[in-house]
């Protein structure tokens, strides 16, 4: 008697959900056409996401991230419709309750990460630099080699590869000299007191105006150390040569001394060469 009612009461308890599963079986159906249909929409909307986001960031991460964020919110939308046809509206709740708490926690362990990820986004969209800029940040200057979503990494004059993150880079000073078309180059020199100033002031002014590079050329004298006198030259440069600033000031720098000895305004002592013999 005893397995009877047992057996009575697990047949009922079946009975009782294969009732309710032919009720749901529409609601089922339903939610799994849903669940294709959103599946392939957010395929779609992934595909054109990317083309959008890779022609406005010009990034190909940046393009990733933006495809797949917006397919998953699709897909996240889908399911918790789905669930709702099937009247788990409870079931959405704590999933959605579970992300939530989820997510404030992986953002408070990888608080860093985040935020070198976030500045990667925006600067991805400002776009303060492109790769092959040179620029100044963080003391370091070079080359954008690199540019990620975490990390920028940069190409010292030295030939060193510099990582830095791209939090530090978005909330620090950036000096891109690639979006300058012209550079300032400012150079100082000393003269004795007793030299002519206005004779000696014409010959540096004559010998940098002949400089094709030197534009916008200014000759002044800055300050005066008694017995010395300092001598100030201020002209612009072409921007575009990769090196150009560097080799102009070293040519500036010769022909200023050339000038000066020529006319006798320094003096300029040439070792005397070696014997062979010696």
């Amino acid at each position: 008697m005893e397995f009877e009612r047992w057996t009575g009461l697990i047949l009922k308890k079946l009975q009782g959900w294969l009732q309710m599963f032919i009720k749901m079986l529409p609601n089922m159906v339903i939610a799994a056409l849903v669940l294709v249909v959103v599946y392939f929409i957010a395929k779609l909307v992934r595909r054109i996401s990317y083309r959008i986001s890779l022609r406005i960031s010009h990034s190909d991460s940046v393009a990733s991230v933006v495809s797949v964020v917006l397919q998953t919110l699709i897909m996240t939308f889908g399911l918790a419709t789905a669930l709702s046809i099937l009247n788990l509206s409870q079931a959405v709740s704590s999933i959605l309750a579970g992300v939530g708490i989820i997510g404030l926690a992986l953002g408070f362990a990888f608080q860093d990460l985040s935020s070198n990820f976030i500045s990667g986004l925006f600067m991805a969209f400002k776009r303060p630099f492109e790769i092959g800029d040179k620029v100044e940040t963080n003391a370091f200057i070079g080359t954008i080699k690199e540019i990620k979503l975490r990390a920028t990494t940069i190409t010292t004059t030295a030939g060193l590869h510099v990582i830095i993150p791209n939090k530090d880079i978005f909330q620090k000073p950036i000096i891109n000299y690639s979006r300058s078309d012209q550079r300032r180059v400012e150079l100082d020199f000393i003269i004795m007191n007793t030299t002519d100033l206005e004779y000696a002031e014409s010959v540096v002014r004559d010998a940098i105006t002949a400089a094709a590079y030197a534009q916008d050329v200014e000759v002044y004298y800055s300050a005066v150390e008694d017995p010395k006198i300092k001598l100030t030259i201020s002209y612009h440069i072409d921007n575009a040569e990769a090196h150009g600033f560097k080799n102009h000031r070293h040519q500036t720098i010769v022909a200023v001394y050339k000038a000066l000895a020529d006319h006798g305004i320094v003096k300029v002592s040439v070792p005397e060469k070696a014997d062979a013999g010696a």
